[in-house]
């Protein structure tokens, strides 16, 4: 399978990006959080170029190979805080919003606000909106891993 598109996005858009991924780790979550977030949501969605990217940009922030392979199964591994349970819980309620899932339960969110304050809460809830941006992005236009941003 090749990509449909080769050219690189507008620079509005580029900046833009830009803008929000700044607002987003100007929150106080920590980056690794923002990476499981991320990487989950991917594997959801099935995007390879963003668990590619993401696996990468983890490990540059010094993530273990053992809690990234572990990722898909965080629910049944001693591998996360109870911090990133509740991040990870809120990043896959808020991808599988399809056919009627329940989507953001009561519970998961009060979850989550046990352990992020509302800005905080807000930036997670971007990401993982990003996140779901990229990968429908990349199905469209059939965009490879093998790429690192």
């Amino acid at each position: 399978m090749e990509a449909r598109m080769t050219s690189p996005p507008h620079p509005d858009v580029t900046t833009a990006v830009q803008h929000l991924l700044k607002a987003i780790h100007a929150s106080g979550v920590d980056p690794s959080v923002l990476e499981l977030v991320h990487l989950r949501a991917s594997q959801i969605n099935g995007c390879s170029p963003c668990v590619f990217g993401g696996v990468a940009a983890a490990k540059k922030r010094g993530e273990t190979d053992e809690r990234l392979h572990n990722v898909v199964t965080w629910r049944h591994t001693p591998f996360f805080t109870e911090r990133e349970r509740a991040a990870l819980a809120l990043a896959e309620a808020a991808t599988r919003i399809q056919d009627n899932a329940p989507g953001v339960t009561d519970e998961v969110w009060e979850a989550a606000t046990a352990h992020f304050d509302e800005k905080q809460l807000g930036a997670i809830a971007l990401h993982i909106a990003m996140t779901n941006f990229f990968n429908r992005i990349n199905h469209v236009t059939r965009e490879q891993a093998g790429k690192t941003w």
